[in-house]
Parts: C-alpha cells; sequence; structure tokens
C-alpha cells in the first residue's frame, strides 16, 4: 500500500482550471500533488475528511509589497492566513534594493510615504544585509517563511542607487544612466527577478511629500530600461499610471513586449470620479479604453494584461489607524504623546473642538489630502464589514439627516466607542463594474497591496471576497471561474507554472474552505511589526486549512508553525514538461 505525507478525502475538487468540480481524493507526497483519483487508498501521517468542502490551489498573489516584512517575519499576514501560498513583491516602483548604505533612509522614506510603512518600523526591521539586489534576493533566500515570495526589480532604488541626487530631483536620465540601469536590470533578471516595476502616479510620494523618482520618467527611459528584460525568462514589466496620455503610456509595455516578448500588467481600476478626476488608475470611464487597448494588444501577439480589485480600494480612518481627518490639525497633534484617557478627555473640551474644527492639517498624507473634507466619500465602519455600502449611509447623509455639519459629526463620532470607531472609505473602483473587469479574459484579479499600508488599508482579503461577493451572494461569477482567477490565471502571468492548478505532479499548494462558512471579519489593529508598530490585520471563517508545498501551515485559523515558503527564482517550469 502507497505511503503518503497527505491525504485529502471527499473533497469538491475545483481544479484552478476552471473546468466544472470533481470528486476526488488527493494525495500529497515531498510536496507535490502524487496522485488525485476518485478513492484513494493508501496511508499518510495525515489524512483529511473534506466532506462537504471545497479543495481549491492555493492563491496567487501578484500585487503585494511584503519587500521589508519578508526580512523580518515568518508569517506573511494578511496573506498567508488567508488562503494565499505565493505572493509577488516589488510593484510599483518601490523596494529596498539596489541600495548603498547612505541611501538607506531615502529608501525608507520612499517606502514610507508610497506604502505607508512606518519609518521607525523599517529602521528597527531591516537588516540591510545587501547592497546590490541579487545580494537582497540572497537575504530572502536564507529567509524560513510560510509561503513563496517572488521578486519585481523596482525602478525606485535603481534609480537612486544610479542616478544619486539627480534621481531624487527627478532629472532626465542620460544615456551612460539607462546602459548603468539596463546592466543591473539584466544582472537581477539573471539572479531571479521576475521583472521590473514602476510608478506613473502623482498619489505616489515620499514622506516627505515630495514626488517620487520615477514619477513622470520620460516614456523612452522606460522603453529602454524594459529591453533589459527577458520573455525566455518569463520578465514582466508591471507599473501603475495616472494614464495622463494613455496611448502613449501604453506603449511602454507594447513596445517593451513586442521586442523582448516580456509581458506587461498594470492597474486597471474604474475611478469612476472617486477621487475628483484623474490618478492612479486613471481617469472616470477610462477603464473600457484600456480593456481595448489589451484587446487589440492581445491580438496582436503581445501579452500584457490589466491588474483588477474585487472591491473598492477601502481606506479605513480614525484613531486606532494611522490617520484620519485631524490627525495633523496643529492642536490635534499637540496631543500625541498623552495617553489615551488624557487625549480623550482633552478632544471632549468644547473650545479644543472648536479650535480644531477650524485649523486644516500640516503636510498630510496623500489620502488625508484628497479625502479630508469628502463626506460623502467616508462610511462608519460596520461589523461585518460592507464594501459596498449605501450611499445613503455615509457621513455626510447621515450628518444631514441629524442637522449637523458633517466635520463636527465625524469628531464626535471619532470620539465615541472609546475612539474606537472607524470610517472606511471606498477610494476608487467603488463601481457596479467589478465583475465585468474581473470577467474579462485579459486581466488578472490583483491589487490586494499586502504588506503595505499598514495602518489604513486592508485589502489583502479581496481573493476570498470574490468568493463571498461575487459568487456566493451575488451569483455574477461562476465558482470554478473564480477559482481560475484566484489561482491558475495569476500564476500564468508570471509564468509559474508548477502551481495554480490541482494536477497531478504539480505543486501541492492547496485550500480547503468551507465555501458555506466563507466570511470576512472587520479588519482589526494589531502591535506586532518591529518597534512596536501597529497595523491592520483580517480574518476570515471558512478556511479549514492551508497547505504549502504539502505541510499545513494553517489549519481553522491557526498557523501550525510550518514554514515551507521559500524564494521563487524567474519562472517555474510545469515540471511535467519536456523541455523542464
Amino acid at each position: 500500500m502507497t505511503e503518503y505525507d497527505i491525504i485529502i478525502k471527499n473533497g469538491e475538487l475545483y481544479d484552478g482550471s476552471g473546468s466544472a468540480v470533481q470528486n476526488c481524493d488527493i494525495a500529497v507526497k515531498n510536496g507535490v500533488i502524487a496522485l488525485i483519483a476518485p478513492d484513494i487508498e493508501g496511508t499518510a501521517n495525515k489524512v483529511i475528511d473534506a466532506r462537504g468542502k471545497i479543495v481549491t490551489p492555493g492563491f496567487v498573489d501578484v500585487h503585494t509589497h511584503y519587500d521589508g516584512q519578508a526580512t523580518w517575519d515568518v508569517h506573511l499576514k494578511p496573506s498567508s492566513n488567508l488562503g494565499t501560498t505565493t505572493v509577488v513583491m516589488g510593484n510599483c516602483g518601490v523596494g529596498f534594493a539596489p541600495c548603498r548604505e547612505e541611501d538607506h533612509d531615502v529608501l525608507i522614506k520612499l517606502m514610507e510615504g508610497v506604502e505607508e510603512i512606518p519609518g521607525s518600523i523599517m529602521d528597527e526591521g531591516l537588516s540591510w544585509n545587501w547592497e546590490s539586489f541579487p545580494e537582497y534576493l540572497d537575504a530572502l533566500d536564507e529567509r524560513d517563511i510560510d509561503i513563496d515570495v517572488a521578486a519585481l526589480f523596482p525602478h525606485a532604488p535603481l534609480r537612486v542607487y544610479v542616478m544619486g541626487e539627480r534621481a531624487l530631483n527627478r532629472e532626465p536620465a542620460t544615456a551612460d544612466d539607462i546602459q548603468k540601469m539596463q546592466a543591473l536590470i539584466r544582472e537581477g533578471v539573471a539572479a531571479g527577478a521576475v521583472g521590473f516595476s514602476t510608478s506613473r502616479t502623482l498619489v505616489h510620494r515620499s514622506a516627505t511629500g515630495e514626488f517620487i523618482p520615477t514619477y513622470q520618467a520620460a516614456s523612452d527611459e522606460l522603453k529602454q530600461l524594459g529591453e533589459a528584460l527577458s520573455g525566455e525568462r518569463g520578465s514582466v514589466f508591471q507599473f501603475i499610471s495616472d494614464w495622463v496620455d494613455a496611448d502613449d503610456e501604453f506603449s511602454i509595455l507594447a513596445e517593451t513586449s513586442a521586442k523582448t516578448g516580456a509581458k506587461g500588467t498594470f492597474t486597471l481600476v474604474d475611478v469612476g470620479g472617486a477621487l475628483g478626476g484623474q490618478t492612479a488608475g486613471g481617469q472616470a470611464g477610462q477603464w473600457r479604453e484600456q480593456l481595448d487597448r489589451l484587446e487589440n494588444a492581445q491580438a496582436q501577439g503581445l501579452d500584457i494584461r490589466g491588474q483588477v480589485l474585487s472591491r473598492p480600494i477601502g481606506i479605513l480612518m480614525g484613531f486606532p489607524g494611522s490617520m484620519h481627518s485631524f490627525y495633523r490639525r496643529p492642536s490635534f497633534a499637540a496631543l500625541d504623546n498623552l495617553d489615551w484617557e488624557a487625549r480623550k478627555q482633552a478632544l471632549a473640551d468644547p473650545a479644543l473642538k472648536a479650535k480644531i474644527l477650524a485649523e486644516d492639517n500640516e503636510n498630510p498624507h496623500v489620502f488625508v489630502e484628497i479625502f479630508n473634507r469628502r463626506f460623502s466619500k467616508m462610511y462608519p465602519l460596520e461589523d461585518p464589514i460592507n464594501y459596498l455600502p449605501e450611499r445613503s449611509s455615509s457621513v455626510a447623509a447621515i450628518a444631514e439627516r441629524e442637522g449637523r455639519e458633517p466635520e463636527e459629526w465625524l469628531y464626535d463620532y471619532f470620539l465615541g466607542n472609546d475612539g474606537a470607531n472607524l470610517v472606511y472609505i471606498p477610494a476608487v473602483n467603488f463601481t457596479e463594474n467589478i465583475p465585468t473587469l474581473l470577467k474579462h479574459p485579459n486581466t488578472v484579479s490583483a491589487l490586494g497591496d499586502g504588506g503595505a499600508h499598514v495602518g489604513s488599508i486592508c485589502d489583502t482579503s479581496a481573493n476570498i471576497y470574490v468568493l463571498t461577493k461575487w459568487v456566493k451572494e451575488k451569483g455574477m461569477i461562476d465558482l470554478a471561474e473564480a477559482v481560475n482567477m484566484l489561482c491558475r490565471q495569476p500564476a500564468e502571468l508570471y509564468s509559474l507554472l508548477d502551481r495554480g492548478l490541482l494536477e497531478e505532479g504539480l505543486k501541492a499548494d492547496i485550500n480547503i474552505l468551507d465555501f458555506e462558512a466563507l466570511a470576512l471579519h472587520t479588519p482589526h489593529v494589531v502591535y506586532d511589526l518591529p518597534a512596536g508598530g501597529k497595523r491592520f490585520l483580517q480574518d476570515a471563517d471558512g478556511i479549514s486549512a492551508t497547505i504549502k508545498a504539502g505541510q499545513i501551515i494553517y489549519e481553522n485559523n491557526k498557523a501550525t508553525g510550518a514554514l515551507p515558503g521559500k524564494l521563487l527564482r524567474g519562472k517555474q517550469d510545469d515540471p511535467r514538461s519536456e523541455s523542464s
């Protein structure tokens, strides 16, 4: 009788291909799927009865920012605890390599501003036992972590490394600069970078409020840097843009793909006017034009895909978070060093309240700069969280019904519940078009931003939301189709062809889900980052087990202590193919 490590019996298999459900058992041995059959006979160290549950591949999340966290944390939460077994980081042109010692603070300020990870956390958490990008990959390779990570080569640190102060001043790159950057990208790709990333949006700024070094970098520079990528190695060019000149922006990806065979991918959301104009993701209504561009590119043999979020990009603001409408108004900030009881008493004083309401924030984060007084975009946070709230439940609407000024209402709301109240701001992608975007053949489900915006956004559960909202509640996406969206489609984008499917010979990355019980909890604050830093985390009901490379890493929402994750260096061939 054959011996296995794990046998999963009696489950309903959604294999990630989009095919119909199968009622089969799965046997796992040595980190791979050894057998799939209706009734497996054999012994195993662990037998799991999945009767009444669905069995899927582990989720693949191609848009995260664990670049720092992966160097100090063994658990890449809130991804690994929500069924994700593979992540791609280094997105949006920010990261920590290459970097000289004298530029450590520069990159910390970039990451603090762009991805809202407090500098104190990075100061304590980052070991900086690298300078070059290959050395950074080596440092990751030495780490024990729970899930697999792959890394893009980020543009901002590259530009600073080659151009120094000129990069920070956003000066044009010279021919010599570009040659040096190309050489470093080629070196990084050879060492295992899965591609190259950049940001071209005004929303991304350093902690000082300055635009980052890549903002409005000449399209010619990016096209030349793209030539350093390799289609044979599965390279991907990723970026986020304001799409000021959409045809020119798209040509960066199209020309790179045509010349090198590399793939392209970008943030694709329905702005819907939520930010009052043109910003990260484009202009209102532009998403339809972007789908046309994707279709035209694919027709020309260019593999370019949009990254789509399954719900609005959701900002959480309030006293427990990292920002809110009052946090950098001088009279409010003057209380920062007080303990909560003393601060609460001070904030309840009518005279101080009036003074704060009369002030403006000084050098606030761009989120507050945009939404400070947009009360029709703010919604009191519910439990469980409602990611698509009725517009009649906004702060503006509630205040109007009560005959109060919305800013004054918001101040009192934040003080209520012992200061624990939060508002949810669906910043962009607050639209009925999300299923259309998700179901398009040239898009992938992504943009959860795990590891970033730790005190204001917790969107990593967007993969679970596909299942709970669009499959279970709305019935607008078929379950088999959704599993394909979350597993095989993103794996194929990054040529990670050894995963994303439940098939014999492939990586044993597996989720066992109680689909009927599957539900997201409201995000909560924990203080578990270096230097005592806080972040939002999120849990879910219904995730019975997550298996990574044949080892159970989470069982009934608890980490088992297994750390089978590793660094992925470049594309991962299908082990069953003759060419591998």
